[in-house]
């Protein structure tokens, strides 16, 4: 077997989902602002202080010192948007994307993310860059105000120009989300040539902050030297990493390094626990490795009941028609080695499965 390769595109549309502005992206005014009592607070945003005005939005949305009404934050934060508040701006779109507390439509939502994203936050320039690249949000035609946005009826055309753009923007400014997504498009040769090395950069990037996306795509590209010199220790160090964090790719890709003795030693044990971290958490090649391994032969002890359940889930689970093929006849030549009450038994522990996680 070999290390599978991880699905970037699509990993990557769960990773870019639109992020909610966070607070520690406040501007420093505001935080300095956020220590003022609730009524003084409340006092200087109805005096006009756009940043007391987006801080009070802020608390209306998470139920800080107030009770959360969705309804209220929008409101605030389109007294202080509306005065050029970047963060404001970012959260209204925010809550027009997802419709809390306003009707959800994407126009809108791309309106303000545009308009924070050319005041450079980094969260805006993000969102709108995912909006572009899986062709999202309307934009309107208004010459007078926004000279740039085109008449749309319904949702931006899909844009890998706009998307890497979008995304350059935001990595430039040390955004992990948009250094991980650039190398996504770079690797796939959207917006942008084709170009491996450069997709490893940015990988990089962002691995080094923690991404586990980019750290379980950047081990991949060890192990099968894409973009980087070949590299197992590299590649397990990366997979670890990202394991460590919880990802299931990562995990099921550290299994498959301990099995086959790549920048480690061979080790059955390690690679079934490996495997069973990631099965668990419902990822098909893991589920199938792990009842592989279960079928004998590979320094650990059979178990014809295991293996079945395991075949079964990640044969169930998708997969390519060549290898859901190969793993058929395995589960059919098990099957034979089976009694009924074995098969019985395997059959309802795969029926009856539901995914643990553990971190």
């Amino acid at each position: 077997m070999t290390v599978h390769h991880a699905c970037v595109i699509a990993l990557a549309a769960v990773l870019v989902g639109i992020s909610a502005l966070g607070s520690n992206t406040l501007l420093q005014a505001q935080q300095t602002i956020d220590e003022l009592p609730l009524d003084d607070l409340r006092a200087r945003a109805e005096q006009g202080d756009a940043v007391a005005q987006a801080a009070l939005g802020y608390k209306y949305w998470v139920g800080q010192d107030v009770p959360q009404d969705d309804a209220e934050a929008v409101r605030w934060y389109r007294r202080a948007a509306a005065q050029g508040n970047a963060p404001a701006q970012s959260r209204l779109a925010f809550m027009y994307k997802q419709g809390r507390g306003v009707p959800q439509h994407d126009p809108e939502a791309v309106r303000w993310y545009r308009l924070a994203a050319e005041q450079g936050l980094a969260d805006a320039q993000f969102n709108l860059g995912v909006l572009y690249r899986d062709g999202q949000g309307g934009v309107q035609n208004d010459a007078e105000t926004v000279r740039w946005f085109r008449l749309a009826a319904e949702g931006v055309p899909q844009d890998y120009a706009q998307a890497l753009r979008w995304f350059r923007l935001a990595a430039d400014q040390g955004h992990a989300g948009g250094q991980a997504n650039l190398g996504v498009m770079y690797r796939n040769g959207h917006g942008a040539p084709q170009d491996d090395a450069e997709a490893a950069r940015w990988f990089r990037l962002a691995a080094d902050q923690g991404d586990t996306f980019a750290q379980s795509t950047l081990g991949v590209m060890y192990a099968h030297g894409e973009g980087v010199a070949q590299d197992d220790a590299e590649a397990i160090r990366w997979f670890r990493l990202a394991a460590a964090q919880g990802d299931a790719t990562a995990r099921s890709n550290l299994g498959r390094m301990y099995a086959e003795g790549r920048g480690v030693p061979p080790d059955y044990a390690e690679a079934t626990r490996w495997y069973r971290l990631a099965a668990n958490q419902g990822l098909a090649d893991a589920q199938v490795n792990l009842g592989v391994i279960y079928t004998g032969g590979r320094g650990m002890r059979q178990d014809r009941i295991e293996a079945h359940m395991w075949l079964t889930l990640g044969i169930s689970s998708g997969g390519s028609v060549e290898a859901r093929g190969m793993f058929l006849k395995v589960l059919a030549t098990l099957a034979e080695q089976m009694t009924d009450d074995q098969l019985a038994e395997a059959h309802r522990r795969a029926r009856e499965w539901t995914p643990t996680p553990e971190w």
